[in-house]
């Protein structure tokens, strides 16, 4: 039936949008940038790593023939958020949305030092502030500085990404000494994003201007997690496995298009049932 399939498409149509993703070239913004991208919109790459998100955008204008265009930014300094507002709205005219995804994590701070946190007692203040600068300021900032074309045209979408680790506190048992843990300044990030977004909702309220959060659990990625974690993992979450990477690209998709009109200061997870026991 053409009707029903219109008025699903017509549902989750984000055809010629513009909507930035920081972070964009990282194991799940990539993901984030093909599905919206697959959806008919133009992906707005902001991240650090020039390389990979050049070559991103080489292969979304390619495969889904929209306007994808990258740019090089760090979200935790103000001067360069606010020249990266400048110049997409210079070059895009309008911001449809924002995926406020960029997060110092585990991965990150495993390349800077093998047991990057120590001990709680012993925690390197270094990681903490990097933590607060690029998973809480710079997403403020983001929020700030796209939130403020948005008033100006009457309407936008923010996504802010959290965690279940932003709602329960992690799980010592599975982690051991795998290094893999994901530390208190994260918990403690995520924990604020899923406010900020209440927040930053309310005080945009008769704005045109929803804002929700995104909490996923635990990737699976075996670029950097051993066998014992991976299924000590999977035993802690209802589902029994960790997440796919494209498994949380049907819910980005959601909370960006107008499926989810009437959803703002909310927070979706989508955990394998980690928090629900």
């Amino acid at each position: 039936n053409m009707k029903q399939v219109d008025c699903i498409s017509k549902l989750f149509d984000i055809k010629n949008r513009n909507i930035v993703i920081t972070g964009s070239s990282g194991l799940l913004g990539s993901q984030y940038a093909n599905i919206l991208s697959a959806s008919g919109a133009n992906v707005i790459l902001v991240d650090l790593d020039s390389i990979k998100n050049k070559k991103l955008e080489r292969s979304l204008r390619k495969k889904y023939r929209t306007k994808a265009r990258s740019y090089i930014t760090d979200i935790s300094n103000l001067q360069e958020v606010k020249k990266l507002a400048k110049n997409v709205l210079r070059d895009f005219k309008k911001i449809d949305g924002l995926v406020n995804n960029a997060a110092f994590t585990s991965k990150a701070a495993k390349e800077e030092s093998d047991n990057p946190y120590g001990s709680l007692e012993n925690f390197p203040m270094k990681i903490w502030q990097k933590s607060i600068d690029i998973n809480l300021t710079g997403v403020f900032f983001c929020s700030q500085a796209f939130g403020k074309i948005m008033t100006k045209q009457g309407k936008g979408v923010i996504v802010n990404i959290a965690s279940n680790y932003g709602l329960v506190g992690a799980d010592q048992r599975i982690y051991g000494k795998s290094g893999l843990n994901l530390p208190i300044s994260y918990a403690a990030t995520k924990g604020a994003v899923v406010n900020m977004t209440r927040y930053l909702a309310a005080y945009w309220s008769g704005k045109n201007i929803r804002v929700n959060t995104l909490s996923p659990g635990g990737v699976l990625d075996v670029t950097y997690q051993d066998k014992k974690f991976i299924k000590k993992y999977s035993e802690r979450t209802i589902l029994g496995r960790m997440a796919r990477k494209d498994e949380y690209n049907g819910a980005m998709l959601f909370l960006i298009s107008d499926a989810s009109s009437y959803m703002t200061g909310a927070n979706l997870i989508i955990d394998g049932g980690w928090t629900a026991w």
